[in-house]
């Protein structure tokens, strides 16, 4: 006989449980998309910003790397599978994916974009969690949005003159 796992019962019902889980699916969709897309140009970048832009999409698909996991851990938590292939991020992302190797500034502008991508991903994805009193849920959006704020901050300012 088949164990069976008891019953996600943390206080918040299946049905808002799993539109909670959508909305993070989404979010981790975004997260591995920029995450990809910002280890492209850590690779790709050339030009006299080569040493700066080289070191900083470094720390930032580290950091990526590790939202990733806590986002994929979150919809876990909620009792629902993290989407977790090429062909799922594509469907659920709204970041598109970048043809070639553009240029330096190009690379910040797509970067900025998909910064702030994020942060709207999370921004309508928050009232479910408040409204269903999900703390770790509305937390960790919290976190992200506050980290990907700043960090589009960081890099539109690099594309000032």
């Amino acid at each position: 006989m088949p164990i069976t796992s008891p019953p996600v019962n943390i206080g918040i019902d299946d049905k808002t449980r799993e539109t909670i889980a959508n909305g993070l699916s989404r979010l981790l969709a975004d997260t591995y998309t920029l995450y990809l897309k910002t280890h492209n140009f850590h690779w790709n970048v050339t030009g006299p910003m080569f040493q700066t832009l080289h070191l900083m999409f470094e720390q930032q698909y580290n950091e990526l790397s590790l939202a990733v996991d806590t986002i994929a851990e979150r919809i876990r938590a909620l009792g629902y599978p993290a989407p977790a292939t090429y062909s799922e991020f594509a469907k659920l992302t709204s970041i598109p994916e970048t043809e070639g190797v553009p240029k330096a500034k190009e690379m910040i502008r797509l970067l900025v974009e998909g910064q702030e991508t994020v942060v709207r991903t999370a921004r309508e994805i928050f009232p479910l969690t408040d409204d269903a009193n999900d703390e770790p849920s509305a937390d960790l959006l919290t976190q992200r949005m506050q980290i990907h704020e700043k960090t589009a901050w960081m890099l539109r300012s690099l594309l000032e003159d």
